[in-house]
């Protein structure tokens, strides 16, 4: 064996990270002292809310919390969790069977698929997606088949249509709303069908819903895929508390739903570590009961920045549509530029205007002639932004 041959068959069969060129690009252009408008990654620039942050340091200073903590996370917790659902979507849960910790939501997406997809199994995944959607299910061995979100669908799989006709059957579908890369969102009646569908198919369903909370009007408030009768037989949910509370760097997320899958992820993550850091799982529980008023700043935030950014791009003649939820943009790609494909584009934005952006192809083919702005930058960079772009549309 040759040292340099040491990759296993799963990671060999990984494609090359479609983000990776930007990102390096990105960082020496910043290493020549160019001043770069970061819209790629959807990293929340503020601070968690002052009373969580409060309480770590407070459990920080009990000796007792420094030792293991629990893998499916601590029960008073899980007790917020199945609170808050209750609260929120008006879904009642067995904290200690439906609810499980995750070390955020992609940990807890990538280890569901090994604890429950063997190799062969059909997973339906959208497309575009979050890159973890996709690649949970084929590190698990499974192969994936496309459910195409396009324009023309509105960004929603039409499930009264013929999705899949091969052998063997399906065995999962993986969705996700509201919508990461394109927005869009979904109401009660299409989780009614989703439910129907999983149960018409034998399938397990698979939500992803960490965009709840990030919403711009009442009438746009989000649903959980669980309010529909029977949904908590075939499938479970996550969330993460990432972006609703400026968390990403906590590392925090849940899934609740069927027991049984709950348990299948309880029983592998038992094998592959022993828990969030509990004074970070005290704060959590601080953070879901949070005052309402922090959240609404949140949202406040990023629909400032939406209407700067889209009014902007409108503007110099970039049309663009206002998100009805999620911190993203997604944008079609100006026809004068449409040839050069998304990845070509991204780039072409970093290196004229000093811009970074997603390229829609990194979230699946589907993705291509799109780009994603993350709302990740202040309402002067973003008008900073709007004058680069400006120049270059005018070019």
């Amino acid at each position: 064996m040759k040292i340099r041959d040491i990759e296993s068959e799963r990671i060999k069969n990984l494609p090359i990270y479609m983000f990776q060129e930007i990102n390096s690009r990105k960082l020496q252009l910043r290493r020549e002292g160019k001043d770069i408008v970061d819209f790629g990654m959807g990293n929340p620039d503020k601070p968690p809310p002052t009373p969580v942050i409060e309480k770590l340091k407070e459990v920080l200073k009990d000796p007792k919390v420094h030792r293991y903590s629990v893998s499916k996370g601590i029960f008073n917790l899980r007790k917020e969790i199945v609170n808050w659902y209750i609260k929120r979507f008006g879904v009642k849960l067995d904290p200690e069977e439906e609810a499980i910790v995750c070390i955020g939501s992609k940990e807890g997406i990538s280890h569901l698929a090994l604890a429950i997809f063997d190799k062969g199994d059909v997973v339906l995944v959208p497309n575009p997606t979050y890159p973890s959607h996709l690649y949970s299910a084929i590190i698990s061995g499974a192969t994936i088949y496309d459910m195409p979100l396009t324009k023309e669908n509105n960004f929603i799989p039409d499930l009264s249509q013929p999705i899949y006709d091969r052998f063997p059957k399906p065995k999962a579908m993986i969705l996700s709303y509201p919508n990461n890369p394109t927005t869009q969102i979904v109401n009660l009646d299409f989780f009614k069908e989703v439910v129907r569908y999983a149960k018409k198919n034998d399938l397990i369903v698979i939500h992803d819903i960490a965009y709840s909370e990030i919403y711009f009007s009442d009438e746009c408030k989000p649903h959980s895929f669980l309010e529909v009768d029977g949904a908590k037989s075939i499938g479970i949910e996550f969330y993460s508390l990432s972006k609703t509370y400026n968390m990403a760097g906590w590392r925090v997320g849940f899934a609740v739903g069927n027991k049984y899958i709950i348990r299948a992820l309880a029983k592998l993550k038992s094998y592959y570590d022993y828990g969030i850091f509990t004074p970070i799982q005290v704060a959590a529980i601080c953070a879901l009961r949070i005052d309402e008023k922090y959240i609404e700043d949140v949202r406040e935030t990023y629909k400032r920045r939406r209407d700067v950014l889209v009014e902007g791009l409108n503007k110099i003649g970039w049309n663009v549509e206002k998100p009805k939820a999620t911190m993203y943009i997604w944008a079609e790609i100006p026809e004068k530029f449409k040839k050069l494909g998304s990845m070509k584009f991204s780039l072409y934005l970093l290196e004229n205007a000093n811009i970074a952006v997603s390229p829609g192809v990194g979230f699946g083919k589907y993705g291509e002639g799109y780009v994603r702005f993350a709302l990740v930058e202040n309402e002067n960079r973003i008008k900073q932004a709007i004058r680069s772009l400006k120049k270059i549309f005018n070019s």
